[in-house]
């Protein structure tokens, strides 16, 4: 009795078995065929956009508008289109992800920075200024893509996802359909009594209908291992974490950018150390050493010689006094005291208040940034100002200092005679090794004649969101 009944239930898994296997693959093949048109949609939009300058240019032709307005429709429309129809095709990859097999993919697109007013009522970009609000926020968008490289992944797999589409997919699809189709045509013609094909040899008919049959099961098994196969290049090509991984380029750029930065930074350390030691055993140390000289030689002259102490003392006070200058000059020179107390602000006034030059200084800085960045900030002016006295000609100098969009911006111009150059010195090369150790830069704009404009950006973040503007001459 056990026999009959488990031949019976084995029978019955593999009824289940056939049936499970035949609704997934039916499943993947609704998939398959979702793909194929999602992965359509995008080149052809791209296609109907693509016709809307030709479309233009005979309207143009024949009202007279010219070609003008077509090249900038191509030029406006496509590249915006593109970036549109990227980003929804990638959202839309994304859900099919997570609603077909549950992986979430992460998406890690860049945040459009908020354009900032400054005193004059402009709206500040990081890159230039505007007079609206609205524009400045157009900019800020369209850069923000741009430079956005998840933006970029999006449109390259917008036309990736459609060839994958078409080589994992559409076979899947063409093998069901036309298998299923010629089956059901020859089971017609083994059927059909008064057909031709039936008095044909019936081995023939039956392979052919068992290569039509092992189509449609070709078919039903590959799709679902297409569909995942698609998931997993989607997952790989939208995935930030694995884009990253794959810069090894980037990142080996990025570590040597590092360490010649640190190397610097090292090497002007050291050198700020030698300074110091070599200007305390030249100055304020040798000055010590000749006051305690000076009044070793007073108490023996007390008694004997009053009037030659007391004239020994009268110099012992002045080259205390000048020891004590010079070390206020070294503390200076290592960390102004009024950049610590004060902040960038009015330690730049300082500097122009003792400049050869007249100096106009503007500062519009919510906060304080951070000392060391501080410090670069204004050694940096330092050399700046001295350069422009030194070398430019000029009879008046500039200096405006803002932050915008998370960047410290510092420029300063000279109506001198102009070709300020790095290779020329070591001062401006010293400026961009010091911005360098902060990731910022340094930008020269200075062309025979005159003016000199030379820019300096550092990314930072200030400490608070207190706002405090002010205007100075000097």
């Amino acid at each position: 009795m056990s026999g009959p009944t488990t031949s019976v239930g084995g029978a019955q898994e593999r009824i289940e078995d056939a049936r499970r296997f035949v609704r997934g693959g039916i499943k993947a093949q609704l998939r398959c065929l979702h793909l194929v048109f999602q992965a359509a949609l995008g080149p052809a939009a791209l296609f109907f956009v693509g016709l809307v300058p030709i479309l233009v240019l005979n309207v143009g032709t024949q009202h007279g508008l010219g070609s003008l307005l077509t090249v900038a429709a191509g030029v406006v429309a496509f590249p915006a289109a593109c970036f549109w129809l990227g980003r929804r095709y990638a959202r839309r990859s994304r859900d099919l992800v997570e609603a077909w097999f549950g992986v979430r993919i992460p998406v890690a697109y860049r945040p459009a920075a908020v354009p900032q007013q400054d005193e004059r009522g402009h709206w500040w970009t990081g890159h230039s200024y505007h007079s609206r609000r609205s524009t400045a926020r157009a900019e800020l968008t369209v850069r923000s893509v741009l430079g956005d490289p998840a933006s970029w992944r999006d449109v390259l797999w917008m036309v990736g996802g459609a060839g994958a589409a078409g080589l994992l997919a559409v076979p899947c699809l063409l093998l069901t359909v036309v298998g299923a189709g010629a089956a059901v045509g020859l089971l017609e013609q083994i059927l059909d009594t008064s057909s031709y094909y039936s008095a044909g040899d019936p081995r023939e008919l039956l392979l052919q209908l068992g290569l039509c049959l092992a189509a449609v099961v070709a078919g039903l098994a590959l799709a679902p291992r297409a569909v995942r196969l698609h998931a997993d290049w989607t997952r790989r090509a939208l995935d930030p974490d694995r884009a990253n991984g794959q810069s090894k380029a980037r990142l080996t750029e990025r570590v040597q950018q590092l360490t010649e930065t640190r190397a610097d930074a090292v090497g002007n350390q050291a050198a700020e150390l030698r300074r110091i030691e070599r200007d305390l055993h030249d100055g304020a140390q040798a000055r010590l050493v000749a006051i305690g000289m000076t009044l070793g030689t007073i108490e023996h002259l007390m008694d004997s010689d009053p009037p030659a102490a007391r004239a020994l003392l009268s110099e012992a006070r002045q080259s205390s006094a000048k020891a004590l200058q010079e070390l206020r000059d070294l503390v200076r020179g290592i960390h102004p005291p009024v950049l610590a107390e004060r902040g960038l602000g009015d330690a730049v006034r300082a500097l122009a208040m003792d400049s050869a030059l007249p100096v106009d200084v503007c500062v519009s800085l919510p906060d304080r940034p951070a000392a060391p960045v501080e410090a670069a900030v204004y050694f940096s002016v330092c050399e700046l100002l001295a350069n422009a006295a030194k070398h430019s000609g000029a009879d008046q100098v500039w200096v405006d200092i803002l932050h915008r969009a998370g960047t410290l911006r510092v420029t300063v111009t000279d109506d001198g005679h102009g070709v300020a150059d790095p290779a020329r010195g070591s001062g401006l090369r010293g400026i961009e090794r010091r911005l360098g150790t902060f990731d910022g830069v340094l930008a020269i704009d200075s062309t025979s004649g005159g003016p000199t404009t030379i820019t300096l950006e550092l990314p930072c973040e200030l400490s608070s969101p207190r706002t405090s503007t002010s205007f100075a001459k000097a």
